[in-house]
């Protein structure tokens, strides 16, 4: 019996023993993290039938942990880490028979900023594109990964040359690494769990060195071409240029050159290649022209390979020449031409049936009423005329006293004064011509072939007040133009040497007006054209009809 004492108190001190020496057999690793951010801490020695207790501090079971520590699936999950939280924790890993394995310790760092303090570092040579790790393999294991951003020094990476990127396991590329990528970069993991958002992090020091090592490796990179189109012309002479990044000296062992299909382009008679060496800051380019004398449709949609050959492998860029597009260049100049063609033809539209369009443009808007300013006018004409004989009387006075009226009143709905019609008898003659005439809108002149207005030819009461009705219409016309005049010649040509100096000026202004009787001599359908024409012409001297006395007409 004292013999199997002994043995079972030998065997106890050596398994406590044993569970000392494991205890303190591993350096305490620390990690750094961020309040208010997600954290996993992983006891990552423990197999998956091993037995894992978490504690906080020397504890022995799990009951010691703070609040927003708990564990899940063996992981010790921060929701989310508080500045409490600073301190020791330990991980018990166990067989299924409750003997003590390993014991590790960890110790938590909290600081209260966004990018947490690291003391890790990676160093990458100048000038080779190298990539920044992640390290947060437990997060991306947990499927609830939203988004991945990078930070240097706790700010948005802004990099010059080409941009960063990230793969999808959070690792960041970074192309042809310079000085100026120098400092701490931070991988923000953005995650949702339980409906509920959070951040993790981590940060990473880089130094970027400016020695290169003799014996490392840069991988050659294709600059230009990037799989593209040309677009030529047939006849014309074209270069295809080929430019790769080889290193930092001339002495390397990568290829750069041009295939045409299956052959070299060296080989062939009508292609020429020309090469030369491009040092541009520290960096090493090889460009590569390929040169076509004369392009040929044989050449057209055909693929014309660079190669860049190295120890890293084969890497390929394509050109194909395309023939350019001519039809829209012809395209162009048919439209151009067109719009010039439609520009001419609507101005010589215009030119021609100017006062068609006015008329019609008025005859729209009558269409449209709208509220008018009043001018203080009352009629839309001053009809005056003036004779020399009883012929000539009779027909300017039917032209004046029936033609008119029944043309412009009855059909267009203008207001005209007609002396002799709408005078008052026993009037003051001079007062009242002059103020009918500041009442109207235009002086309409009807001339007749023998049409005198000199005084010394002043023979009837009649012609003075014609001569009266002229002078104060054409001084205001004159000097205020106000009335408009407008000259209407009937019965054949006038002589306007016996007529006053304004009314010659005002006839090589504007012109006048012509008007026969009878139209003889002429074809129907010239007759019925050229009075057409002439109340045409008329209609569009004399101002619009207001559009309540046109609905009236109607």
């Amino acid at each position: 019996m004292a013999a199997a004492g002994w043995v079972c108190l030998v065997t106890v001190l050596l398994s406590l023993s044993f569970v000392v020496t494991r205890d303190h057999r591993g350096e305490i690793d620390t990690f750094h993290v961020s309040a208010g951010h997600f954290f996993l801490l992983n006891c990552y020695t423990a197999e998956a039938h091993d037995v894992v207790i978490w504690s906080r501090g020397e504890s022995k079971d799990n009951l010691s942990l703070p609040t927003g520590v708990e564990v899940r699936d063996r992981l010790l999950w921060f929701l989310p880490v508080q500045m409490s939280h600073n301190g020791s924790y330990t991980c018990q890993i166990r067989n299924q028979s409750g003997v003590l394995l390993r014991r590790l310790k960890f110790w938590v760092s909290v600081s209260s900023g966004e990018c947490p303090y690291t003391v890790e570092s990676i160093s990458i040579t100048k000038g080779v594109s190298d990539s920044l790790p992640c390290k947060q393999k437990e997060i991306f294991g947990l499927n609830s990964v939203v988004n991945v951003r990078w930070m240097k020094d706790c700010q948005l990476i802004q990099r010059q040359g080409k941009p960063i990127s990230v793969d999808m396991k959070g690792n960041m590329r970074l192309p042809q690494a310079s000085e100026e990528d120098n400092g701490k970069y931070t991988c923000l993991i953005d995650i949702n769990l339980d409906g509920r958002n959070y951040t993790a992090s981590r940060s990473i020091l880089l130094t970027v060195k400016d020695d290169l090592p003799e014996k490392v490796f840069v991988e050659p990179q294709l600059v230009t071409p990037d799989k593209q189109e040309i677009t030529v012309e047939l006849g014309l002479r074209v270069e295809l240029q080929c430019l790769a990044f080889i290193g930092y000296s001339e002495d390397n062992e990568s290829s750069l050159h041009w295939t045409v299909g299956k052959d070299y382009a060296e080989d062939l008679e009508e292609i020429s290649v020309s090469r030369k060496t491009i040092h541009r800051e520290g960096k090493v380019y090889e460009l590569v022209i390929l040169s076509i004398a004369k392009v040929h449709r044989k050449f057209l949609n055909f693929e014309f390979e660079c190669h860049l050959e190295s120890l890293a492998g084969e890497q390929i860029s394509v050109v194909k020449l395309k023939e350019a597009d001519r039809s829209s260049f012809h395209m162009s100049w048919a439209v151009c031409l067109s719009a010039s063609l439609a520009v001419l033809a609507l101005a010589a539209c215009f030119f021609f049936f100017k006062v068609n369009l006015i008329l019609a443009y008025r005859d729209l808007l009558a269409h449209f009423p709208k509220q008018q300013v009043p001018d203080g006018k009352l009629y839309d004409a001053y009809v005056s005329f003036i004779h020399s004989n009883a012929m000539s009387s009779d027909e300017g006075a039917r032209f004046a006293m029936q033609i008119l009226p029944e043309k412009l009143e009855e059909q267009y709905g203008y207001s005209l004064f007609i002396r002799g019609r709408d005078d008052c008898p026993g009037e003051a003659i001079h007062d009242a011509t002059a103020a009918a005439m500041h009442q109207c809108r235009r002086l309409l002149i009807i001339l007749s072939p023998e049409a005198k207005t000199e005084e010394s030819t002043c023979i009837c009461d009649n012609q003075s007040q014609v001569w009266y009705e002229q002078k104060v219409g054409l001084h205001d016309a004159l000097t205020k133009n106000d009335p408009r005049v407008i000259l209407v010649e009937i019965d054949g040509p006038v002589d306007y040497s016996h007529l006053p100096e304004s009314v010659r000026y005002i006839k090589r202004k504007q012109g006048a007006l012509k008007w026969k009787k009878d139209f003889l001599a002429t074809h129907k359908f010239t007759e019925l054209y050229s009075k057409r024409n002439f109340w045409i012409n008329l209609r569009y001297h004399m101002p619009p009809v207001p559009t309540r006395r046109l609905q009236t007409i109607v």
